[in-house]
């Protein structure tokens, strides 16, 4: 497997595939934009590094993982190199599998993927959905793969900037409401580290509730929340700072950009 601009969901993907024993470090190659980046990443992980037209020729499982200005440059180089026995996986924001298509000239059987960076820790989410030339066996195969690295569900095209928005930006929403919890364990009384993992555990703790119960996450919140008590004094203050409209609107502007971002060029 090559893997085409490791950044950091690309380097995530090496860790998390080789900490599960799905391929092993000369089993990967992987190319990136600066020479300092590829003795990270072979350092790092053992990894062999090459340039995008050899990693295309070597390998028969790509990940593109660049930036999605770059893509139609990139695609544009190693279209030559790709065939029908390739399967391409994209897992950039915006860049849709008629752009992939156009610009690779339907060479190859293509698969959209949107993982998330929790896949590093196993504990991704990743949506996925092929073109016309992608079989069931493609998309099984990248089922597998990304299952090593948490959950995937398998989604129309459709959904995918406003997939991007909720599941591919939301740990770093999540990240700020840890660590905004976090200070107000802090501004109560209790040190900056125990209220860290007090916060984190609380949302961690409270996701598994969600996708182990099935329950609505309402249903969960009243189940805290009793008559009279603290938690609804909590809640209340919540409500007063608009927390519910100014979730829904970061995730609605993170999917308008993840539209805009297919659109951008070098």
């Amino acid at each position: 497997m090559c893997i085409l601009g490791a950044g950091k969901i690309g380097e995530a993907i090496i860790e998390a595939t080789l900490s599960t024993g799905l391929f092993k470090p000369e089993q990967l190659l992987v190319t990136a934009r600066t020479r300092k980046r590829l003795e990270y990443l072979q350092t790092a992980f053992g990894v062999s590094t090459t340039d995008n037209r050899a990693g295309v020729r070597e390998a028969d499982v790509i990940i593109l993982a660049v930036k999605p200005q770059l893509a139609k440059t990139v695609l544009t180089e190693v279209a030559g190199e790709l065939n029908s026995s390739h399967l391409l996986i994209s897992v950039m924001a915006g860049t849709t599998l008629s752009q992939l298509e156009e610009w690779t000239v339907g060479s190859c059987p293509l698969i959209r993927a949107m993982p998330n960076t929790p896949l590093r820790i196993k504990k991704g989410m990743t949506a996925l959905c092929g073109n016309g030339k992608a079989g069931a066996h493609h998309l099984n195969f990248a089922e597998s793969l990304f299952n090593t690295m948490g959950r995937t569900r398998i989604m129309e095209e459709r959904l995918f900037d406003a997939v991007t928005g909720l599941s591919a930006s939301g740990p770093a929403f999540i990240y700020i409401m840890i660590e905004s919890l976090a200070e107000g364990g802090v501004k109560a009384g209790i040190p900056r580290h125990l209220a860290t993992e007090l916060a984190a555990q609380a949302c961690l703790g409270s996701a598994s509730m969600v996708l182990e119960t099935g329950k609505h996450p309402a249903v969960l919140k009243d189940e805290v929340t009793t008559p009279a008590g603290c938690t609804i004094d909590g809640i209340l203050k919540l409500e007063e700072g608009g927390i519910r409209v100014t979730l829904i609107k970061a995730v609605e502007e993170a999917a308008r950009k993840a539209g805009a971002l297919g659109k951008e060029e070098s």
